[in-house]
């Protein structure tokens, strides 16, 4: 927080819209509008590059001119203004509403202004609020501070709050990702008693259906491939009830077309899946291409499974760098080893494999092809197979921890099953 902006925000009496710094992550996206930020400072000019890259800003229009008011007057004097404008300035409190004079004189009537000053006057809050300027922020200023007062603008106080978003990916093939995902969504709906959706989105060989022993005519395919029918209850019919809070949609597993997709095709699905259920769970194809960077760009938490071998290290290792760089101002994926201690096969031994990820799972899932077989040939999660088991436990502590419901602590010496902590 702030403590220049605090000063202001407490006299002005408005306590309550003081961004914390848990602000950011429970954001809501901003829409797709125009923002043209005028900084005088490089350390301005960084900060906004950093928001440029951030997710949520994901359909914003941002473009960044060094300068200050006049070069604002002057750029505006013979170009329309965007939605939104975001301008740093050093002058004092007496002169700033004279200098912004220039610039009001070509601003559109819809334009909104987020000024970024140096004086801590309570004065030149009131008056520059008094005369249409949408917020005033003192240096020096956080992302926290420059999204939320975007997010004040233009975000729907009002609207329903966007549902969690989790993305399972495997660091390669055949590692389990998709039995984990599956085994974490029905974990995440009966644990917790939340509307939760599965999606599928491998449609060529997709197998939640199979998992869940459901023979769905409709799914996931007509979503994609209608975007322009997709709403919530276009979605609702395309569903399929799994369990009381579980609903899945489905791939269609089958080979009659290609599903070759843009960068951009699912972010309609992911958009009413967000406002249509309190969790959504994302079962992402083992493939790098622009839909699976955009979906994984995009959603709230993404987990990435792997067996201790040294091409998954090497994969998982590809994954975390190119995702920390995707998604600069996320928490870290998670990771979960899966099929650890199969016999007779050599494997890397946890700790070794952990290392150079710099990172720790949030689980370690034991090799057990009985449990796992039975479960899978039956239709039915590993709860419903074996409840009392070492494996559904382990599903039942990442359901709570991709939900937010459980902290991760650091590993302790002697074993990664001390890494959970109630909330």
């Amino acid at each position: 927080m702030n403590p220049i902006e605090y000063d202001i925000r407490t006299e002005a009496g408005d306590i309550d819209d003081v961004p914390r710094t848990d602000d950011l992550e429970n954001m809501r996206p901003l829409p797709r509008i125009s923002v043209h930020a005028f900084c005088e400072s490089e350390a301005l000019q960084h900060l906004m590059e950093r928001c440029g890259s951030d997710r949520r800003m994901a359909k914003v229009s941002l473009r960044i001119t060094s300068g200050g008011t006049a070069a604002a007057a002057n750029m505006f004097a013979s170009t329309a203004t965007p939605n939104l404008i975001i301008l740093e300035t050093r002058a004092n409190p007496s002169s700033l509403l004279a200098d912004l004079a220039p610039l009001a004189a070509v601003c559109d009537p819809s334009t909104k202004v987020i000024i970024v000053g140096y004086h801590n006057d309570i004065g030149l809050y009131r008056e520059l609020i008094r005369n249409g300027i949408s917020e005033y922020i003192v240096q020096p200023v956080s992302m926290t501070d420059i999204m939320s007062a975007m997010a004040a603008i233009f975000v729907d106080p009002e609207a329903e709050p966007l549902g969690r978003s989790i993305a399972f990916i495997g660091a390669k093939g055949g590692v389990g990702a998709s039995t984990i995902a599956h085994n974490c969504a029905f974990g995440i709906s009966s644990l917790f008693s939340t509307e939760t959706i599965l999606a599928d989105l491998d449609l060529p060989y997709g197998t939640a259906n199979i998992d869940f022993d459901q023979d769905p005519a409709q799914g996931i395919a007509e979503a994609v491939f209608a975007p322009e029918r997709l709403d919530e209850v276009f979605l609702d019919r395309l569903l399929t009830k799994c369990s009381t809070h579980l609903s899945l949609l489905a791939a269609p597993s089958m080979l009659d077309r290609a599903y070759d997709f843009d960068g951009t095709a699912f972010q309609p699905v992911l958009d009413v899946l967000q406002r249509s259920a309190p969790v959504a769970v994302l079962d992402v194809p083992h493939a790098w291409s622009e839909w699976t960077r955009s979906v994984l760009a995009a959603v709230d938490e993404v987990v990435i499974c792997a067996i201790p071998d040294l091409a998954n290290l090497r994969n998982a290792k590809n994954q975390l760098d190119a995702l920390r760089k995707l998604r600069p101002n996320d928490k870290a994926p998670h990771l979960i080893l899966n099929q650890v201690g199969m016999p007779k096969r050599p494997e890397i031994a946890p700790a070794e494999f952990c290392e150079p990820l710099e990172t720790d799972p949030i689980a370690i899932i034991p090799f057990d092809i009985h449990l796992f077989g039975n479960a899978a040939n039956s239709g039915r999660m590993i709860a419903e197979t074996d409840p009392k088991s070492a494996v559904a436990e382990t599903f039942s502590q990442i359901s709570h921890i991709v939900t937010g419901r459980v902290a991760v602590k650091k590993a302790k010496k002697g074993g990664l099953m001390g890494l959970l902590r109630r909330k």
